[in-house]
């Protein structure tokens, strides 16, 4: 009989154990705390001095942009954060520039945010994404279910709005702080990524999976990404911005999308002299115009491509024969799937068409830490 109470008793206990845990981990969003995330790590941020904090050129640096740039680099494109906390419940809320929206991308990625979890292994591994709506001011819960220890995270902005103010969401007792872990590293420069709308996200599904995020957390190093959509061009004004960065170690350059033949005939050499001329010591990459699927059956638009191609390609030797020093070419292949699976429309990029285009890149752009990091 005795032996039959302790069990009944157990089984109470362990009923109201579990809906304590279960109510512990159930916080109404409401209740949770905000932190301002400016109190943490910043990450892929091209000018150190970036004022409003999310966007991607600051105030200062407004003149140099024409007029047809200004709404993209309002975008927080490639901007991540970085903190730990021990909390179970891990949340967001933040204010929207734009609260953009077009038919041919994800919401999830033009305004959402994806949470990444730092394993044992010092590896991320994806936790979470927001599912955003049509508002200025987005919230979302990642996840109500962690062990209670404390973690390592980084979280991913949107691609296509902007992010005037960004909150971390924890339980009321928990504590958090700036990452202990140094990934991204902090020393030895940072990649500077520039080009088109594919550059800036189009059309990645979530923040996490356009092509300088999954870099960054591959190599570990800060990828910064001012893609624009539509105005990744050849012009002096976008060689002399990338010029005033901070801590760069390596220019991507790729603008053929946006560019003409007679853009690239008459600016491209201009513009890697400036960037040279400004950046002496640091890399820079040429990268051709993707293939787009249509080519093999769409002889009109095959034949441009492979001039435009095949002039930029001139434009790196005749470059080379100058004597500009520290700078490489990347040829188109390889940048698409197979049977063009890795495009969403013929031209942007799916989460498929993203890694492989990064899988492309990765064994240069390792070469060139090993080389170049201060």
């Amino acid at each position: 009989m005795q032996s039959r109470h302790f069990t009944v008793l157990a089984a109470l206990l362990s009923i109201v154990l579990s809906t304590f845990v279960s109510n512990a981990q159930n916080i109404p969003f409401d209740s949770l705390r905000f932190v301002d995330a400016s109190e943490f790590r910043i990450i892929n941020r091209a000018f150190a001095d970036t004022v409003p904090l999310y966007t991607r050129v600051p105030d200062s640096k407004w003149h140099l942009l024409r007029d047809e740039l200004k709404w993209g680099m309002g975008c927080s494109t490639g901007i991540g954060v970085r903190f730990r906390t021990n909390s179970r419940t891990v949340a967001v809320r933040y204010r929207l520039r734009y609260d953009f929206a077009m038919s041919w991308m994800a919401y999830t990625g033009i305004k959402g945010t994806d949470l990444y979890i730092l394993g044992t292994d010092n590896r991320w591994n994806y936790l979470a994404t927001s599912k955003p709506r049509r508002d200025s001011v987005q919230t979302a819960v990642y996840t109500r279910h962690l062990d209670g220890r404390e973690h390592e995270f980084l979280l991913n902005l949107p691609l296509y709005d902007g992010v005037t103010k960004l909150e971390i969401g924890v339980e009321p007792d928990a504590q958090t702080g700036y990452p202990e872990v140094e990934i991204p590293r902090t020393e030895g420069g940072k990649l500077i990524f520039f080009g088109t709308s594919v550059m800036q996200g189009g059309c990645a599904t979530r923040p996490g999976m356009t092509q300088t995020n999954i870099l960054q957390r591959e190599l570990g190093v800060e990828c910064c990404n001012l893609g624009v959509s539509g105005q990744g061009k050849l012009y002096l004004e976008n060689a002399q911005l990338l010029s005033q960065t901070d801590d760069a170690i390596c220019f991507v350059i790729d603008p053929i999308m946006n560019c003409s033949i007679g853009m690239v005939d008459t600016l491209a050499v201009p513009f890697v002299r400036l960037l040279r001329q400004r950046c002496p010591n640091a890399a820079i990459v040429m990268v051709e115009g993707l293939v787009i699927p249509t080519l093999p059956f769409d002889r009109q638009e095959r034949d441009k491509s492979e001039a435009i191609n095949s002039l930029f390609f001139e434009k790196y030797r005749q470059l080379r024969r100058e004597g500009i020093r520290d700078l490489y070419y990347v040829r188109d292949r390889g940048f698409t799937a197979d049977n063009a699976e890795g495009t969403v429309d013929g031209v942007h990029l799916t989460d498929l068409g993203f890694q492989q285009y990064s899988d492309q890149l990765l064994p240069l752009l390792r070469k060139i830490i090993r080389k170049y990091s201060k």
